[in-house]
């Protein structure tokens, strides 16, 4: 019972600092996890990654939404140099950027909808990035009980199921 909450532990904290720093990948540990042969319940691993998943992407969220104030040292600074060629490239790729996540913040106002089912679609397949969609939910101001519960129902889903994958590939093939 104790290794258990224990491993259940170290496996919010793995899926919290993934959520926060993207090159640590959960995916990886959710299968060596769920293959060993005392793992936890699929459900309960699905339930826990879940968890530190949302808990790792809620400063994303905040953030973007405003609720939060970012340090000092990650806002822009105006500097009275002249522009070269390659800064103004860089400043106008930047604009269009800028304006496509405007038109995005305003279609996701107008179509609330449209938003909830991009964020379940990316919290279970990944794709739009899972991390992107918490930035731009928090950018259309998405209710934080919607933004929580799509994504909790979606995380536990996509991590669920892969818990549960290395038992059904077991029980197919006998080795």
């Amino acid at each position: 019972m104790l290794a258990t909450l224990t491993w259940l532990g170290v496996t919010f904290g793995i899926a919290f600092g993934s959520a926060i720093v993207p090159v640590i990948s959960i995916e990886v540990f959710v299968l060596g996890m769920a293959s060993a042969e005392s793992a936890p319940h699929w459900a309960l691993i699905g339930a826990v990654v879940a968890l530190g998943q949302l808990t790792g992407k809620m400063p994303y969220y905040l953030a973007a939404r405003g609720s939060i104030r970012l340090p000092s040292w990650l806002h822009r600074t105006q500097n009275n140099r002249p522009a070269s060629p390659r800064r103004e490239r860089f400043r106008l790729r930047t604009k269009r950027i800028k304006m496509w996540f405007e038109t995005l913040r305003e279609r996701c106002h107008r179509h609330p909808h449209w938003m909830a089912g991009t964020l379940g679609c990316s919290a279970v397949i990944g794709m739009p990035p899972f991390m992107g969609m918490a930035v731009i939910a928090g950018l259309a101001r998405l209710r934080l009980s919607m933004f929580l519960g799509i994504g909790m129902v979606g995380r536990f889903a996509r991590f669920g199921a892969l818990a549960a994958s290395p038992a059904l590939f077991a029980s197919w093939f006998h080795f």
